[in-house]
């Protein structure tokens, strides 16, 4: 039986195949597959956003995204929301914010919520709902391990769209890095890491309309570059594709644990080996000293990097193949869905 699923992406990130989160590059995927396989999807998320069943747009977020902005951006999200579970049947609403216990629904409909980051970045009330009906999933083993109190907490892993990816015939001698420029993402460490390996350092990504996250490019990235290491800003599929074909390697120096880290699993499916500080779900990803390595801080990673083309790329392709394709993560959602569905019963809402 076909289901209505409404997916309500982070209100300040344009979901679509050229994002820069995991989260909306996730939300995109998902309602793809929806879409493909029968169903009805909605999409809540910024306009400008790209998908392929029905986008309720939110207005564009502003610049600067300051407390005020935030808050109307959340209010226009619960309004939203309230607007389709009254003129839609909705069988599933499926929330990705960080902030999704500002616009819960109201209590009926089954509601699925993903904790795309570290769970300390969560309240307790998200992490414990009250809400009748509301299932929360993390996307990886490590992240739910992180607190092993909360017993409730499922995992359905991230995947990559892995034929999407090839490896590159010829390589250069650049190392990339691809993320948001803010400060848990330790942009400054890959920079002083190249530089101490001697080698170009291109950095790919978009620096967000928060005050923070604009005074860490001005004051820790922008200095630190020069003609070798290069910040180029946020890029398209097809260019990141190129990208992470030709790297040398991938630089993940996060400060923060990695819940999942696509982007490291879009590298090994380019053939690209991934470099990372030892945190989080990236430890789930890389293989030490077989597809990347894991080091603690940015004179390990900047040995790595000298080390890297003793790697042999087939690997790296290859565990890409065996775990981190698309599939898993699609069929495990969408059976997830039915789950809720009949066991909610009858659709929620009015008939569209």
């Amino acid at each position: 039986m076909p289901l209505t699923v409404l997916s309500v992406a982070y209100p300040f990130a344009p979901v679509g195949p050229d994002a820069v989160g995991g989260a909306e590059q996730v939300v995109w995927q998902l309602d793809a597959a929806l879409v493909q396989a029968g169903h009805r999807s909605i999409v809540i998320a910024p306009a400008g956003s790209v998908v392929s069943g029905r986008l309720a747009p939110l207005p564009r977020p502003p610049s600067p995204l300051d407390e005020t902005a935030i808050q109307r951006g959340r209010k226009a999200t619960a309004r939203a929301i309230d607007e389709i579970l009254t003129t839609c049947r909705v069988d599933v609403v499926h929330l990705h914010g960080v902030d999704h216990t500002a616009y819960l629904p109201r209590p009926g409909v089954p509601v699925v919520a993903t904790l795309h980051l570290p769970l300390a970045w969560y309240d307790e009330a998200a992490l414990k709902p009250r809400r009748p009906e509301t299932h929360l999933v993390c996307v990886s083993r490590s992240q739910r391990d992180a607190r092993p109190d909360l017993r409730h907490l499922d995992v359905i892993e991230n995947g990559v769209a892995v034929d999407r990816f090839a490896p590159a015939r010829r390589h250069c001698r650049y190392a990339l890095m691809l993320a948001r420029v803010c400060p848990e993402k330790g942009i400054h460490l890959a920079i002083d890491a190249a530089a101490q390996a001697g080698v170009p350092l291109l950095i790919a990504g978009e620096v967000f309309a928060y005050d923070e996250h604009r005074r860490y490019f001005e004051t820790e990235v922008a200095p630190r570059l020069d003609s070798t290491r290069r910040w180029i800003g946020p890029v398209g599929f097809a260019r990141k594709r190129r990208l992470l074909a030709a790297a040398r390697c991938l630089l993940v120096p996060s400060l923060a644990a990695e819940t999942s880290s696509l982007v490291a699993r879009e590298a090994l499916a380019s053939g690209t080996p991934v470099i990372g500080f030892r945190t989080g779900a990236l430890a789930e990803a890389v293989d030490d000293g077989v597809t990347g390595f894991l080091v603690r801080d940015a004179a390990g990673m900047a040995a790595a990097i000298r080390r890297c083309d003793d790697l042999d790329r087939t690997a790296c392709r290859a565990a890409a193949e065996t775990r981190f394709g698309l599939a898993p993560m699609i069929e495990r959602h969408l059976a997830l869905y039915s789950r809720l569905a009949r066991r909610a019963g009858a659709p929620h809402g009015a008939v569209a």
